[in-house]
């Protein structure tokens, strides 16, 4: 059986068609045009405003006409799930991975790096708790059971997201892989943080192992890398938990 609608709902579903796609669907019975283009416009600058404050370095890749003509294409095709503004640029990235397939002119790292940006938002909004100082965690990091700050995102991308600008912008992926953590510090603020991939294994350990002893997890990198005895790691092991922890990266379970 169809589904039944009251008459306004059917109107609301054309004005929102309307304002999706204007050069496809035409106003509702009764809207004048430009009653209709007010709309678009607001609509169109409100949803701009917060994508281009959330992806400040891909809006600056863009010439004005292709950034136009994205926008506009996200809200032809893309059918968001949240109600909120602050949403958006979670909805957008879920367009470019999920709906904007293949354009001319789109930089290879599109997606990389608007999630890169978008994460910048993500950790800053993020209900977890940074940890908070511990001196016997930094006394001793090798004693003491670790997790993962939950306001603590490693990341890997096949590009150097965080040098791309209208200066820099890669046609292919270097060889090794860029490794990052993007974490809010004890003062709220949003830090990135450029890995090797030892440490960024590690974190991911961590994440993945939550509360086991310091030592634990370098004796399980020493395996991975290959090494029977853990001991020639301990030292900078040891320093680079302090530092994690310090930051607050990683704190006490």
């Amino acid at each position: 059986m169809a589904e039944s609608r009251p008459s306004f709902q059917h109107t609301q579903y054309d004005f929102a068609a309307a304002i999706r796609q204007p050069e496809e669907v035409p106003p509702p019975q009764g809207v004048t045009a430009e009653r209709m283009n007010l709309y678009r416009e607001l609509i169109y600058n409100n949803v701009e405003s917060f994508i281009a404050s959330g992806f400040p370095v891909l809006r600056e890749l863009f010439a004005d006409d292709s950034w136009a003509a994205m926008i506009r294409d996200f809200l032809a095709r893309h059918r968001s799930t949240t109600p909120y503004f602050s949403g958006i640029p979670a909805e957008f990235l879920a367009y470019l991975r999920d709906e904007r397939g293949d354009h001319p002119g789109d930089p290879p790292f599109l997606l990389e790096l608007a999630h890169y940006e978008w994460l910048e938002l993500a950790v800053s909004v993020d209900e977890g708790d940074t940890p908070p100082e511990d001196p016997a965690l930094t006394a001793d990091p090798l004693a003491h059971r670790l997790t993962l700050s939950p306001a603590a995102w490693p990341q890997v991308y096949r590009y150097p997201v965080q040098r791309i600008s209208r200066t820099f912008q890669p046609e292919e992926p270097p060889p090794e892989p860029t490794h990052l953590a993007v974490y809010r510090d004890r003062e709220d603020q949003v830090r990135f943080l450029e890995l090797n991939a030892v440490t960024y294994r590690l974190l991911q350990i961590i994440g993945e192992q939550p509360g086991l002893p310091g030592l634990a997890y370098l004796e399980r990198i020493a395996a991975e890398l290959g090494h029977g005895d853990a001991a020639p790691l301990l030292g900078h092991g040891t320093e680079l938990l302090r530092d994690l922890a310090r930051r607050g990266v990683i704190g006490g379970a």
